[in-house]
């Protein structure tokens, strides 16, 4: 359909800013039917996507934001899709003096949740509902259907929810994989943690993968092939499935392995690092994300990893090609327990972060729509969704009996795994610190009781005692008698 076919005040939706992810969200709505305004600051680009893509469905392009706030039906819905930080503040103070009470601005970018709660409340004093919403899926994610995040006021959702519906993706069973996750900031939230899990889930297979070439001696394309058959069974997933991809690929410049001639110094946007601190801020674990965090950062530190080279290590242990065989089972239980593990951190953050800011989030809802179309799909998702149905308020996901016994099966290859990586060299700090994490949670005692112990010798920071309430301290450097209130 021409754009001019379309009178103004009828358009649906409006997107401005259409780098690749902002023109196929907007592509995403039009084949779904909807009139889409649309709006970059180059006008080349708003030209360039209705002449590319204007038979998909109706477009209305406007040069300006009065334009494409002109082009829209009431209450209007402006989706942003720029950059996060300035250049998103930047667009909001563009457009909202354009709109009015009970219109709303959608940010359909990774910000930082604290700047979403910042600017729901502003535009909140202004009448004008501010959605902050994660999107996952990438570029296909977002033309073919992505896992939808949002967040913001209920009755903004009433208004979009069906839109959103309507572009994601569905799970098997049909289901949108959208919810209305919570108010202000908990979109961009959730959104954050699925990053922060992501760096987890990637971090767990490069170190299987290292593990299978370094010590089981196998080929990339071995390996990929080991990775096809994982992908049929409890591990399948998305990115499982493009690891076998990558693996198998040929570089055509030389003929090696396309994964050799990659330099190893792994890139991150943020999202995962954000996950961390917040992590920090609310005291809560969640080593496994936090390692797969760090492991990207040194492996960035080229200078750093160059001038260690020297550093002594081990010889590794050539294995039989019975003995590699067994070992690579070994590793799916680790990769298996661990990637269990990472999944129960991140969702542990996500219920004391709706804890601490009022959200009320929904974990089983969460997990529904990471079913399908986001980048950390997969199979088991179906029963972690059942799992918080089952026990909406269960504290862990290790509660749930199916996960403990899946994790109890795979323990004893779990640490014959880490223990293989220790006596050989290679750095798993991903499945180290997922087994730590675990046995921490299984522990009848832990340090902490020394810890205290020594704040208090030091700091007069004070204790609790397993015997009785109350406070104590002791005093150390008198007559080690103690005091309590």
């Amino acid at each position: 359909m021409s754009e001019t076919a379309q009178p103004p005040g009828t358009a649906q939706i409006g997107v401005t800013g259409l780098a690749v992810m902002g023109r196929n969200l907007a592509r995403n709505f039009a084949r779904n039917g909807y009139t889409v305004a649309v709006h970059n600051r180059t006008a080349a680009k708003t030209e360039e996507l209705v002449s590319d893509f204007g038979d998909e469905g109706a477009f209305l392009p406007a040069t300006t934001p009065e334009e494409l706030v002109e082009s829209l039906e009431r209450p209007r819905r402006v989706l942003v899709m720029v950059k996060a930080g300035a250049p998103t503040d930047a667009v909001i103070e563009e457009f909202a003096p354009l709109l009015e009470k009970g219109d709303m601005i959608i940010d359909g970018g990774n910000a930082h949740f604290e700047d979403t709660r910042r600017r729901e409340q502003a535009l909140r004093e202004r009448g004008i509902h501010f959605v902050g919403t994660g999107v996952s899926g990438g570029e296909e994610g977002a033309l073919h259907g992505p896992s939808i995040m949002p967040g913001g006021s209920a009755e903004s959702y009433d208004s979009l929810g069906p839109m959103l519906g309507k572009i994601s993706a569905k799970a098997e069973d049909g289901t949108p994989c959208v919810t209305h996750v919570g108010p202000d900031g908990a979109g961009h939230f959730v959104k954050m943690v699925h990053n922060g899990i992501e760096y987890a889930d990637m971090q767990l297979i490069g170190e299987a993968y290292q593990l299978l070439r370094e010590v089981g001696g196998y080929s990339p394309a071995e390996i990929a092939g080991i990775f096809r058959t994982w992908n049929t069974g409890r591990l399948d997933s998305y990115l499982i499935e493009i690891t076998a991809e990558v693996l198998a690929h040929t570089d055509a410049a030389t003929g090696e392995p396309f994964v050799d001639v990659v330099l190893d110094q792994a890139e991150q946007k943020g999202t995962g690092r954000w996950t961390v601190q917040s992590a920090l801020d609310l005291g809560v674990p969640v080593s496994g994300i936090a390692e797969a965090v760090f492991a990207r950062a040194v492996s960035g530190h080229a200078d750093l990893r160059k001038t260690s080279r020297h550093l002594a290590g081990p010889t590794p242990r050539k294995l039989s090609e019975d003995e590699a065989a067994t070992f690579a089972d070994q590793v799916e239980q680790a990769l298996y327990a661990s990637k269990i593990v990472a999944y129960t951190q991140g969702f542990h953050q996500i219920a004391v972060g709706s804890e601490q800011y009022g959200w009320n989030i929904d974990l089983g809802r969460i997990a529904a729509i990471w079913r399908a179309g986001c980048i950390i799909r997969a199979a088991f998702l179906d029963r972690v969704t059942r799992a918080y149905d089952a026990q909406p308020g269960m504290v862990s996901l290790l509660a749930d009996q199916g996960f403990a016994d899946e994790t109890a099966a795979a323990q004893d290859d779990w640490r014959a795994v880490v223990a293989t990586a220790v006596t050989n060299g290679v750095p798993t700090p991903g499945f180290a610190a997922t087994l730590a994490y675990y046995d921490s949670l299984r522990a009848p005692r832990l340090p902490a009781a020394l810890t205290q112990g020594q704040r208090d010798y030091f700091g007069a920071h004070t204790y609790h005692r397993t015997d009785r309430p109350g406070t104590f301290h002791t005093l150390w450097g008198g007559d080690r008698s103690e005091t309590g209130s």
